[in-house]
Order: C-alpha cells, then sequence, then structure tokens
C-alpha cells in the first residue's frame, strides 16, 4: 500500500506517430506558436521604447525589468493575463497591453511569489477596464496557494476616460483592497515596493501590505497636487504631500526609505528571505524532479491542432510526468477519461484527461463509440476520482480536449444530468489546488464538469490551438436555422433568393462563432489565465505544483501510506 506503482507510459515519437503526421501537424502548429511569441513581445513592449525611455530618463526601471531583478538568477518569470485587453482599442485609439499590470509567478529567494506590477509604460500604471479584475485574479490565486504577494507599485490611479468600466461593480477597483484585506487575515504575507506615482486606488493598494518600501521618487496620495490645486488652491507637489518624508516618518504608512529602484528590489528580496522556507523538498521524500522520458517538445508534433483528428492522450501524460511514469486508477472504468497520478517536479499531482477517438461501449461489447464524450461510467469515475485527490491532498490537473456529455434517450434514462451533478458539486466543494489546460477543445457543459473556469480552478491555461465554446460553428448555425431545415439539414425553401439569404446567414454565424472561439479573444476578456505553448505545459505544472506543495501546514497533505486513493484501487480491483 506505501507504494504507488508509477509505471511507464507512452512511447518514443517514431512509435507514438508516423513521421509524416508528425511534420503535417509541425508544419500547422509552428505558425501559431509563431503568433503567440510575437503577440507576447508586442505585449511586453508596453506603449513602446519611447515610453520606457522616459521611465529610464526619470533614473527607474520599467515594470518587467524590475520584476527581472526581482527574480532569482537563472529562473523563468511564469507571466499570467499577458493577454488581458488583447486587440481591444479604446476611445482615442488608444490600447492597453495586458490592462496595464503585469502578474507573474516569480521566484524571489527559493519561494514562488505573486508579483503584480503596474506597467509604467502604458499611461503611467493607470487602472483600465479588467485591470481591477485581473490584479484581483492574481490576488486569488495568491490567497489559494498562500503564496507571499509582491505588489510593485507605480500607478497613477483610473485611466479616467474609461473610469465607469472599472471603478463601480463588485469586481471594481475598490474590490483590490478587499483582496488585501482577506489576504492579510489569511496569513498570506504582502509586501509593497512603491517606486513614484501612487494615486487614489493605488495609494491604498500597499497599506494593508506587511511592509512597504518607498524610493525618494515616490508617493502615496489620496489626492494627487493638481487635483488639490484646483479644490483647494494649494500650490504643492504630490512628493512634498505623500513622499517618505511624510510616510515613513510620520504618518507611518510605509516602513523603509531607500534611495532607488534597485535598492529597494534588493529590499524586497530580503524581506522574503525572512519567511519560512519552500516546503516542496519535505513532500519530495528525498527524491528529486527528473524531466520526462520523452521531451515535452515533441508535443507540438503529436497533438494535431485539427481538433477532429484523435491521438493517444497516453503520449501528452508521457511527456508532462516525471520519467513518463504513471499510474492509471480504474482503468477498467469508464474507458473514455483517464485518471491517475504522476510526479510533476517530484510532487504528486493528479491528472484527469480525455481520451480521444474510438473506445468500447459497455451496453454493447461489440461496439464502438467516440471518445472526448463523457458518459455515465467515465463521470462516475472522475468525480470517485477528483473526491480521492482532495480527501489526500494531492493537486489535480485536468486536461480537456472534450466535445461535451453524452446526449439523447439512453443518456437521459441512466440519469447522467444526476451523475453530472455529482461531479459538479466535487469539484465545487473540493479545496485542493486544481488547475486546467485547455489542450485544444473544450465544449458545452464538459468544459465546465471537468474543472473549466466557472468553478473555480486556481489557473487555467489555453494552449494556440484551443477551442472554447458551447458548440461548434456549425452545429450552431444548424441549430439557430432549425426551423428553416429539414431533418437532413438541408434549407427547405425553394425560393433563390429566401435560400440565398439562409445560406449567408448560417456562414455570418458559423464565422462569428468560430472567431469566439479564438483562444485571444478568451484571454482578452479573462476568460482563460495565460495562453501557453504546448512546449511551455511541463514548466508552468512544475511551477503550479511545486507552489502548491510551497506552504506547509496550510492545507492537508497525506503521506501516500494513508491515500484513499489505494482504497479505491482495491475496491475497484476487486469487482473486476
Amino acid at each position: 500500500m506505501t507504494h504507488v506503482p508509477l509505471r511507464p507510459i507512452g512511447a518514443p515519437r517514431d512509435q507514438a506517430l508516423d513521421t509524416a503526421s508528425f511534420e503535417a501537424h509541425l508544419a500547422r502548429a509552428e505558425p501559431l506558436e509563431a503568433r503567440l511569441a510575437e503577440r507576447r513581445a508586442e505585449v511586453h513592449a508596453g506603449w513602446g521604447e519611447s515610453y520606457a525611455a522616459r521611465v529610464h530618463k526619470k533614473g527607474k526601471l520599467t515594470a518587467r525589468e524590475r520584476v527581472e531583478r526581482l527574480k532569482d538568477p537563472g529562473t523563468s518569470v511564469f507571466e499570467v493575463g499577458t493577454f488581458t485587453n488583447y486587440g481591444e482599442e479604446f476611445p482615442g485609439g488608444v490600447k492597453s497591453p495586458a490592462a496595464g499590470v503585469v502578474t507573474a509567478f516569480v521566484k524571489v529567494m527559493g519561494r514562488w511569489c505573486v508579483v503584480i506590477a503596474n506597467d509604467n509604460t502604458v499611461a503611467s500604471g493607470s487602472w483600465w477596464p479588467r485591470t481591477p479584475e485581473k490584479i484581483q485574479r492574481a490576488q486569488m490565486m495568491a490567497l489559494r496557494l498562500k503564496l507571499p504577494t509582491l505588489y510593485l507599485v507605480d500607478c497613477s490611479g483610473l485611466f479616467l476616460p474609461e473610469q465607469s468600466r472599472s471603478f463601480p461593480g463588485a469586481r471594481g477597483a475598490g474590490h483590490i483592497f478587499k483582496m488585501n484585506s482577506l489576504l492579510s487575515a489569511s496569513g498570506v504575507p504582502q509586501l509593497a515596493g512603491v517606486f513614484g506615482d501612487c494615486i487614489a486606488g493605488g495609494g491604498y493598494m500597499p497599506i494593508i501590505s506587511d511592509r512597504v518600501y518607498m524610493t525618494e521618487q515616490a508617493y502615496m496620495v489620496i489626492a494627487g497636487a493638481a487635483l488639490i490645486k484646483g479644490a483647494k488652491s494649494q500650490k504643492i507637489t504630490s512628493l512634498s504631500i505623500g513622499g517618505p518624508e511624510v510616510h515613513v516618518h510620520q504618518s507611518g504608512c510605509a516602513d523603509i526609505r531607500v534611495p532607488d529602484d534597485e535598492a529597494l528590489l534588493t529590499g524586497l528580496r530580503g524581506e522574503v528571505a525572512k519567511l519560512p522556507s519552500s516546503g516542496a523538498d519535505f513532500y519530495r521524500h528525498g527524491a528529486g524532479a527528473v524531466p520526462p522520458l520523452h521531451p515535452p517538445r515533441e508535443l507540438l508534433g503529436l497533438l494535431p491542432p485539427d481538433h477532429r483528428v484523435a491521438y493517444e492522450a497516453e503520449q501528452v501524460l508521457a511527456r508532462l510526468c516525471d520519467q513518463s511514469l504513471f499510474w492509471e486508477v480504474m482503468p477498467e472504468i469508464g474507458e473514455e477519461m483517464i485518471c491517475g497520478v504522476g510526479k510533476v517536479g517530484g510532487l504528486y499531482a493528479g491528472f484527469v484527461i480525455n481520451r480521444q477517438g474510438l473506445v468500447g461501449d459497455p451496453e454493447a461489447p461489440t461496439r464502438q463509440r467516440p471518445a472526448a464524450i463523457l458518459y455515465r461510467g467515465g463521470i462516475a469515475k472522475v468525480a470517485a476520482f477528483s473526491r480521492a485527490c482532495n480527501a489526500d491532498g494531492i493537486p489535480l490537473v485536468w486536461l480537456q480536449d472534450i466535445a461535451g456529455f453524452d446526449i439523447g434517450l439512453e443518456a437521459e434514462r441512466q440519469g447522467l444530468l444526476a451523475y453530472g451533478s455529482s461531479l459538479i458539486y466535487t469539484n465545487s466543494t473540493n479545496s485542493v489546488p486544481m488547475f486546467t489546460v485547455l489542450l485544444r477543445k473544450a465544449s458545452g457543459a464538459g468544459y465546465y464538469a471537468m474543472s473549466g473556469m466557472p468553478y473555480d480552478p486556481v489557473v487555467q491555461l489555453a494552449t494556440p490551438i484551443s477551442r472554447l465554446s458551447v458548440m461548434e460553428g456549425r452545429t450552431l448555425a444548424i441549430a439557430a436555422h432549425n426551423t428553416k431545415l429539414d431533418d437532413d439539414f438541408e434549407i427547405v425553401t425553394k425560393d433563390p433568393e429566401e435560400r440565398a439569404k439562409i445560406e449567408q446567414s448560417m456562414r455570418e454565424v458559423e464565422q462569428r462563432i468560430e472567431g469566439d472561439m479564438d483562444p485571444y479573444v478568451a484571454a482578452r476578456r479573462l476568460d482563460t489565465d495565460e495562453i501557453v505553448s504546448v512546449t511551455e505545459l511541463r514548466s508552468y505544472l512544475e511551477v503550479l505544483i511545486e507552489a502548491s506543495y510551497q506552504n506547509t501546514g496550510s492545507r492537508r497533505i497525506k503521506n501516500p501510506r494513508i491515500w484513499s486513493l489505494h482504497d479505491l484501487e482495491v475496491l475497484t480491483s476487486e469487482v473486476r
């Protein structure tokens, strides 16, 4: 029982897929990967070199330069929310790359932290529509994982021309300060560095932090000098109102005064070093992180960009799990789903992934049926596995490539609505960290059932080939025009003019739905947290799984001797 029976999974690339198909998939995927890299670079540039030069002229660093200096040498920054507001133009033709704020998982002094940094090259770090929601999303990630939260503040307050879209509402700018309070109440360390403008809401953002640093150029004010001049006819500067001389030495709203950006970042690193170290090594039980036997970069050619083409789900797991070792649980039940445990970075994680192609039908042993659909057995298996992972404290990774639930008379007779409700209840009430990856298609209620964004995964990732929708564009066009079609989905009318109008309308619906399924549309609206290359999935999962184990004592993490999963395995194997 103490042994976790991890077994080899997957096969070398040349055995997993023929070379011609692999290269064909690569040829379609590589332009999508290149587009991802280009769009990231576009976002990272903010408002461009001239605005970065203005920041440097003041003797300051840009937001991304600050994050780079804050992180441990040799580590990477794992950004989330990169494409918030992407492609959206505001009045006057202006854009807000990344909604004017950088949010990322960053390793500082050996500890994973959530960093929130106002982009001072985009309207002086102003808050745009969706900026507050993005900041709150990052704060929630920190709260769920109990990660130290670092605010790099350089914010001139709301972007006033769009204030009506970021000030009011349940997730308006003021909710950031409630999240500050919830983090504090939960004992999550918060550290703030104030580098420049810190006006109105920006002035409140650092105050609840446990430690507040200010540079000589920094100030925190409820209202800036310009507003005070208009309201009270007083000619004073913002620095004299709320600079470090006031807040470090008089008001006590800040703790430490430093000369410049570099000194402040050094100070923050020193503060993080005083926190408890990561518990990840303890939970590795002496074992180290071992890369997969089969390289993760091969996923680029193994995952067909065409969502209608099948592939072996085992090959994906083999390129995400340490040493390509995996323990599949309940393999003979619900064949359309794979549930099991592997290690990522030396730490146990549960995985749920949709099989593709055709699988057996337990109701008719000689018949096959499509996978990538939730049937009764698969739903029950996934729900039991999810509950067991929650009981055992094992972080859970959902790898979605799903077309939805089974439908029809037999599905209703079997009570799929009730089984689906059980799974939804389980995922809604789990306390263990859960992470969702949209590999390709994420359709209908299957997206919900497999812990899609409405069910609060800590992080949801998408790939450049993912598609998020209720149904495909062609299917939706048929449904929307159902009264004008016969049983074979052919247009009923014989009138040429009316037929042409219906055909045009169906094409427009299909094109619009296909456009809405673009992952960048979802990322723009914060309907997914980040778009990552399929070759980056392993790296992102390493960060998220290690972060799940970092803070000892914040949640139940059982050792493998007392896992509920072992009981589940025995009970189901004896039925066989």
